[in-house]
Order: C-alpha cells, then structure tokens, then sequence
C-alpha cells in the first residue's frame, strides 16, 4: 500500500513510514540532537506528538485528511538518540469525515505515549478554502 496523503513531510522531523496497510501505520523516528530541549537531550514532546499526528494521518490515508483534535498521554521522557515508533489504527467501521485513530509511541517494548486523535477528511484540500470569504 502506498501513502496518499503528507507526501513532502520530512521523515527527518515526524518519521518514515515502515508498514502501512488500511486503517493502520506504524512509523519510525530516531531523534535528532537539535530535537533536545534542554542541556541533558530531552527531546521536546512536540517532535513526539508530530510522530504521532503523521502515523494517524497515514492510518486514514487520505490526500484531504486534517487533524482536528488530539487527546494524548505522555508517559516516558524520550532522549536523543532514541528510536521511536508510532503505531496508528484506525477505529473499525469509521468511514465518512470524522474518523478516531488510536495512536502509541513505543521505545522498545515501552510506551512513551498514547492516546486518541480525531481526524476530518474534508471533500477539498484544506487550503482550497483560503479564497473564500
């Protein structure tokens, strides 16, 4: 299956996809030094939750798709250096514009964070509504 949507996303910053198939995603993450927040290599979660928004956004799989809510845990602190890997599914029987999609990162067999995100699939490209008014 290829992806359909996010297609100039830098896999430096939110991950390379490493499987894919309908209604789920995983994707992998090594952090980066200028990802660290601080003097000891804390990663600022923001570089953790965008894994997490990428990986939801590929289990739906939509060119239009758009995040419009998120509610997530964080659990563990990531370092730099460490490998991460989100896994996204998709709520079974979804379909139509609003869609839920689980979403864990895990270091290894731990999770460093986990929650929900709401998705929208919109008929038009997000952008597309910027002229009208």
């Amino acid at each position: 299956m290829e992806a359909r949507t996010h297609l100039q996303i830098s896999p430096r910053l939110v991950g390379a996809p490493i499987a894919l198939s309908p209604g789920r995603a995983e994707v992998a993450l090594t952090t980066l030094p200028e990802m660290a927040a601080d003097e000891h290599g804390l990663v600022h979660g923001g570089f953790i939750f965008g894994l997490a928004d990428y990986a939801a956004m590929l289990a739906v799989n939509h060119p239009n798709v758009v995040l419009g809510g998120a509610e997530l845990r964080f659990l563990k602190p990531v370092v730099v250096g460490d490998e991460v890997v989100a896994i996204a599914t998709e709520a079974a029987g979804e379909g139509g514009k609003k869609r839920r999609v689980s979403v864990e990162v895990r270091r290894g067999d731990e999770v460093v964070l986990s929650g929900e995100l709401t998705c929208f699939v919109l008929e038009t490209h997000v952008l597309a509504r910027r002229g009208a008014g």
